[in-house]
C-alpha cells in the first residue's frame, strides 16, 4: 500500500474550544503527516459548495449556518490507508455515540457539533483537498 492522502477539517465548534493543537497532536501521534494546512472562515458560498452533496437533505441549511459560524481549519493528511484509518480514528458522526478516545468523543458534543469532518472515500479526499488547496 502506498501512502494516501485525506482531508480533515476541524470545525468551528472545536476551533472555539481551542482544540486545534490537541487534535493535530493526536493525528501526528497516530502516524498522520500534515502535508498542507490552513485556517479560514468559510463564506456561505464556500460552505454550500463544499457540502453540495447534502443540498437536498433537511439539515443542509443548519449545516451551512454552523460551518460559517466561525473559523475552521483544513488539513491535508497523509499515511497508509489514510481515509479508512482517519474515519475510524475520529469516531461516529454523532459524538454522543462515538467510541471513547476518538476525536469526536473527546471534542464533539452532538451530531452537528462533532469537532471534525473527514473525507469518506479516496475520490472525495482528492476532491476535498483540491477544493481547499488546489490541484
Amino acid at each position: 500500500m502506498s501512502a494516501d492522502r485525506t482531508l480533515l477539517m476541524i470545525k468551528p465548534d472545536a476551533v472555539a474550544k481551542n482544540a486545534i493543537g490537541d487534535i493535530l497532536q493526536r493525528l501526528e501521534a497516530e502516524g498522520f503527516v500534515i502535508r498542507q494546512m490552513r485556517m479560514n472562515h468559510l463564506s456561505q458560498e464556500q460552505a454550500q459548495g463544499f457540502y453540495e452533496v447534502h443540498k437536498e437533505r433537511p439539515f443542509f441549511g443548519e449545516l451551512v449556518s454552523f460551518m460559517t459560524s466561525g473559523p475552521s481549519v483544513q488539513v491535508a493528511l497523509q499515511r497508509e490507508n489514510a481515509v479508512a484509518h482517519l474515519r475510524g480514528f475520529i469516531g461516529e458522526t454523532d459524538s454522543t455515540k462515538a467510541a471513547a478516545g476518538t476525536i469526536r468523543a473527546l471534542f464533539g458534543t452532538d451530531i452537528q457539533c462533532n469537532a471534525v469532518h473527514a473525507s469518506d472515500s479516496d475520490d472525495n479526499a482528492a476532491q476535498e483537498i483540491a477544493f481547499y488547496f488546489g490541484d
